[in-house]
């Protein structure tokens, strides 16, 4: 996969979205700038699984110097490496032992998935939700010696 041909969006709301983990890994992938390849990082030292889709958004730029990261919101696993287009509804900030970290919180469109039309902002998910992403962030790294996450 050519990330460089992966554009950002539609406009400021719509994104597209460059799924690296699905939903339910407990395996943290990454992909491979040069060769577009899907590369095991590591397995997660912790008994948890992530709770949404992960990935980045292409062509853009966050305060730790990767593309901004995106939690894609479904009730199913996107494959590692497929792109989605997808509607932003809120950000998590958090830090880490290496500063601030945002989470982009989203959806699918409606041509995607119809599920979540009735999301337009991080008010409107279930608070349990919420809570889960939330204790996920809080906790995954809590085995991994030195590393530690704060959700602000």
């Amino acid at each position: 996969m050519d990330l460089s041909k992966i554009g950002f969006g539609e406009n400021p709301d719509k994104v597209k979205a460059v799924i690296e983990i699905p939903y339910g890994s407990n395996i943290k992938y990454e992909i491979e700038k040069e060769s577009g390849a899907v590369v095991v990082d590591r397995v997660m030292h912790s008994a948890m699984y992530y709770p949404a889709n992960y990935g980045f958004v292409n062509n853009t730029l966050s305060q730790d110097g990767d593309p901004a990261d995106v939690l894609v919101l479904t009730e199913y696993p996107m494959q590692a490496g497929s792109v989605v287009n997808c509607r932003l509804v809120g950000v998590l900030i958090m830090e880490d032992e290496s500063g601030i970290d945002e989470k982009l919180l989203a959806v699918p469109v409606s041509k995607v998935d119809p599920t979540f039309d009735e999301i337009q902002d991080i008010d409107d998910l279930p608070k349990h939700t919420l809570a889960k992403i939330k204790n996920f962030f809080e906790t995954y790294k809590m085995l991994e010696k030195g590393k530690w996450v704060k959700v602000k």
